[in-house]
């Protein structure tokens, strides 16, 4: 007779979690990360407001977070690219000072929002017109056959 396999102990382990001097020394090290990068942060914290607002709004729709998401750090990225030649606190507010780096960022997200509520219409849109070619596809087909074999053959008795 076979055995089932035992269930190994690795499963059955809860996650290891951190202790205070951990937490603490995560939380130093985070804070360090941010002063060092500090015109990074600034433009990454003010060009992802959208996907920070869908997070915060509608974190069950992860669908929605994901498209939403890509496409404004995509639009963020743009405007990164720009700090990394001068990386100081004044042209990462000079660049978010920008109007049209603001459009640039939030537009980007603008155009997932819409992409993730058209994007189904757009299938249905297309299903719909291949199903109509198909009708009339076999309708055609259909009056071939009765020219063919007469309309006796396909008439309802």
């Amino acid at each position: 007779m076979i055995k089932p396999p035992k269930k190994s102990a690795a499963k059955n382990k809860p996650a290891p979690k951190l202790n205070l001097v951990q937490k603490i020394l995560l939380f130093i090290c985070f804070i360090f990360v941010v002063f060092m990068a500090l015109p990074a942060v600034v433009i990454i914290l003010i060009g992802l407001l959208p996907t920070i607002t869908v997070f915060l709004t509608d974190s069950k729709n992860t669908g929605k977070l994901t498209v939403v998401g890509c496409f404004n750090l995509a639009g963020v990225f743009i405007c990164l690219m720009n700090i990394f030649t001068h990386f100081d606190i004044n042209q990462a507010f000079s660049i978010v000072g920008n109007i049209f780096n603001i459009i640039i960022m939030l537009g980007f997200a603008a155009f997932g929002v819409i992409l993730y509520y058209e994007l189904p219409n757009l299938f249905i849109w297309i299903s719909k017109a291949c199903t109509q070619r198909r009708l009339k596809s076999i309708d055609g087909k259909l009056e071939k056959l009765t020219e063919e074999w007469g309309k006796e053959t396909f008439s309802e008795n």
